[in-house]
């Protein structure tokens, strides 16, 4: 089977991570340090906070924003239920805005009727890899005073319009799972230019400490490990070899998926560095569950991203939300997830092609 995902950890992690355990310092410590500073020099921010997951990250931004009970933050559906849920931490309220059919990003031209006066938050996805419109959501946010939050965890190292994910917004949020484009087993970062909200999140991240056993407010053990950060910085330094092939075996793909009838390739926006966390299709004739199945059987691996918007899910429902989001609904449906990872071999795309011509015979 050709796995849907394959984190590569090498020598090279290994030799720092045995460095970190002979050391002695396997908590939060310089290794840490080390890779938040690296980190903000890859991106291009003057400053990046550490921190457990990138879900942890997500939380730690929206209250270092301020966000809190009785505000409203505007997102996506179209994600991992991560991006919501780290509203509801808050006790604010997320608005779930229709996305893009095209990039499965949020809609930029629906976001202003979505605006009420509770509105204190824009948190857009860059989903697969793709950044969101970002030119068109930071102006809004500027017209509406609002903070806007980059949910860049599927987006290490992708670029709009020149600038890099994680310097478009006020905070940007990574997430360095084993699957991601880069990873240090479980963990996340929050990017940022803002020296008050960069404190705000060191101070969130370690029981509310400005010094130690000095409690100032409520906070959180959300912090990363030096264990995290040695392969962080190892995985860093290998980020755009990773993102590179990515992008090259993503291109033989689309290359050859647009000549398959009953899918459709993924589509890039001009002026943009897509870096494909996944490489997603959109399954138009058929029956997506037939696609999976002969997929599956034949030796390649898939997955959906994502099979339930996010106000559809039981912990929503239960909560009352009754939003509707045609498009993400649909793509719900359709959406198809195969292999694009940097361990990829020439004859691993080229069976994985050769799968889907003989399904789209079968199934068109």
């Amino acid at each position: 089977m050709i796995p849907i995902a394959n984190p590569i950890i090498e020598d090279e992690e290994i030799q720092e991570v045995v460095k970190v355990l002979k050391s002695g310092f396997i908590a939060q410590g310089p290794k840490v340090a080390e890779f938040e500073e690296k980190f903000a020099n890859y991106v291009g921010t003057e400053y990046a906070v550490a921190v457990s997951s990138g879900t942890t990250a997500l939380h730690l931004a929206l209250l270092a924003a301020g966000v809190g009970e009785g505000d409203e933050v505007i997102t996506t559906p179209f994600s991992f239920a991560a991006t919501g849920n780290s509203i509801l931490y808050t006790g604010a309220k997320p608005v779930f805005v229709d996305i893009n059919p095209q990039t499965y990003n949020i809609d930029p031209q629906k976001i202003e009727e979505a605006i009420t006066s509770k509105t204190k938050a824009i948190l857009p996805v860059h989903l697969y890899g793709q950044p969101a419109d970002m030119g068109i959501i930071s102006q809004i946010a500027s017209e509406n005073n609002l903070v806007v939050i980059e949910d860049a965890a599927q987006a290490h190292g992708a670029i709009y319009h020149g600038d890099m994910a994680g310097e478009l917004g006020d905070m940007a949020c990574f997430s360095f799972y084993p699957t991601k484009n880069m990873t240090t087993s479980e963990g996340g970062i929050v990017t940022t230019n803002n020296k008050e909200m960069a404190d705000k999140i060191r101070i969130l991240r370690a029981h509310g400490e400005k010094e130690r056993y000095q409690h100032s407010v409520l906070g959180y053990n959300f912090r990363m490990t030096d264990i995290s950060a040695a392969i962080g910085v190892a995985q860093l330094k290998k980020l755009d070899k990773f993102n590179l092939k990515r992008i090259e075996n993503a291109a033989y793909l689309s290359e050859h998926i647009n000549e398959i009838d009953g899918i459709k390739a993924p589509y890039i926006m001009d002026e943009v560095k897509h870096v494909f966390h996944q490489f997603t299709i959109r399954v138009e004739k058929g029956s997506r569950d037939d696609w999976i199945k002969f997929i599956n059987e034949n030796g390649v691996g898939t997955g959906i991203h994502y099979p339930i918007p996010i106000y559809k899910q039981e912990l929503y429902q239960n909560l009352g939300f009754s939003d509707e989001c045609p498009e993400a609904e649909k793509a719900a449906l359709e959406v198809l997830s195969i292999p694009v990872h940097p361990n990829l071999k020439v004859e691993d795309l080229e069976k994985i092609v050769q799968v889907l011509e003989d399904a789209s015979m079968r199934f068109v």
